[in-house]
């Protein structure tokens, strides 16, 4: 676990040392706070070694998962011995005053007729215990994803057996108005402290596959909910992190697609643009892979920064060219006003786990080290997002790597692969992105 000559597995984070007695003086500054990230765990209870490849996970759908292995193989989601141990791995590093954000997708890619609204609520709560043993002490804070509900993707804008059965199952985290909103319609509001709230948004109800809200213009009327919260925070002088699944925007790897609808994410722009002043942080799931996006208002300035968190599940489809390992994160933020100052993300090299038969979580990166920032605020990620576009850019080849979780160096991004992934790190609606996409310049 040694990076940059220091092992971060001692030193949970840098601190101050004493040039004349090498004594530790202090961790970070009293104002920096932190909070984790866990996302897309897709526990698959049918993985199995067995003999026969092509039966080691129904979540390979019938592919050889020919490397499977103690932790896995990328062709399966996650047995329960990964997300174990991850969440081991990840235990020691907390400290008493942190919280974790849990952004959706505990049930595994499967065709539905394998699952059913037990079999979903079941998982959820599998996972929901597990995370509470492992963290008795610390709040945590979830967002529904599309695999959360059966069968998957088909959310409903009202009250229904799993919406209550999560109220149910996180009220030891979430209080009581919080819950009743979950309950209705998935999504709740909740202040952190004084001065922090978070919003857990269902962004299901806006995903293109969900067929039950393809017609409604404010499903389960979350959009006014939403501006309603945020012009209460505004009034009582709160900074506010928004959490969700699906993230707003567009999807890095495939040109001109919105992670949710084009007409429901220009409304979510919209409203982020008007509310950026009070909108302190964005964390979405989904994708699976670590990528940033920036919110320019009309003019072009930089008003928010948002951030996608890889999955601790490493499936890809056989088809696919690449995946992820697993990972999770480490957010670092102001107590002043609560701007997001760092991330360090934790990843598991599965190929190696296999092979040894142990999991050594390492520190992949802390981004501010990573890419030469001072911090992660709007301004600072355009500064980054632009200069990927340069030609043979050093600083986008290492986004890209870290994008898969250092899956593969050797796979390459240029061409229209680097225009979808830099045209969505900048541009989050529909005209500028277009325009970045179509311009050939850079």
């Amino acid at each position: 676990n040694v990076f940059h000559g220091v092992d971060w597995t001692v030193l949970i984070y840098p601190q101050m040392i004493d040039a004349n007695s090498g004594q530790v003086v202090s961790k970070y500054p009293r104002t920096i706070c932190r909070f984790w990230h866990i996302t897309d765990l897709h526990l698959d209870p049918s993985y199995h070694l067995a003999q026969d490849p092509t039966k080691v996970c129904f979540s390979s759908k019938g592919a050889p998962a020919t490397h499977a292995g103690l932790y896995g193989d990328f062709l399966c989601d996650s047995p329960y011995s990964l997300i174990q141990s991850a969440f081991t791995n990840m235990a020691p590093l907390t400290q008493p005053e942190d919280f974790i954000i849990w952004t959706g997708d505990s049930p595994p890619h499967v065709p539905p007729d394998e699952l059913s609204t037990d079999l979903v609520i079941q998982v959820i709560s599998n996972m929901t215990q597990t995370i509470t043993q492992h963290f008795p002490n610390l709040t945590v804070f979830p967002a529904l994803g599309n695999h959360d509900y059966w069968p998957q993707d088909q959310m409903p804008d009202s009250t229904n057996d799993i919406y209550k059965a999560a109220a149910a199952l996180w009220k030891r985290w979430l209080e009581p108005e919080a819950l009743t909103t979950l309950s209705q319609g998935g999504f709740y509001s909740q202040l952190v402290k004084p001065g922090l709230r978070l919003l857990s948004l269902n962004t299901i109800l806006y995903y293109g596959p969900d067929k039950v809200t393809i017609n409604m213009t404010d499903p389960a009327g979350q959009f006014e909910w939403l501006e309603k919260t945020l012009e209460k925070s505004a009034q009582s002088k709160e900074k506010v992190y928004v959490i969700a699944h699906v993230p707003v925007g567009y999807l890095p790897f495939v040109g001109n697609t919105t992670a949710i609808r084009k007409s429901h994410n220009e409304r979510l722009v919209a409203i982020f643009r008007k509310y950026s002043h009070v909108v302190a942080g964005q964390f979405y799931g989904h994708t699976h892979r670590d990528s940033i996006m920036v919110l320019l208002d009309e003019q072009g300035y930089p008003v928010n920064s948002l951030f996608v968190s890889p999955a601790v599940t490493p499936i890809k489809s056989f088809w696919e060219q690449y995946s992820n390992n697993p990972g999770f994160r480490m957010y670092l933020y102001s107590n002043k006003d609560y701007s997001v100052m760092d991330i360090w993300q934790y990843y598991l090299n599965l190929t190696e786990a296999n092979e040894k038969q142990r999991s050594d979580w390492r520190l992949e990166y802390i981004m501010t080290e990573a890419f030469g920032l001072s911090d992660l605020q709007p301004k600072s990620l355009l500064q980054l997002g632009l200069s990927f576009m340069l030609p043979q850019s050093k600083a986008f080849d290492k986004y890209f790597s870290h994008f898969m979780v250092d899956y593969n160096s050797s796979i390459v991004c240029d061409g229209s692969c680097k225009v979808h992934q830099v045209c969505a790190v900048l541009y989050l609606d529909q005209q500028s992105y277009s325009k970045c996409a179509s311009s050939a310049d850079w």
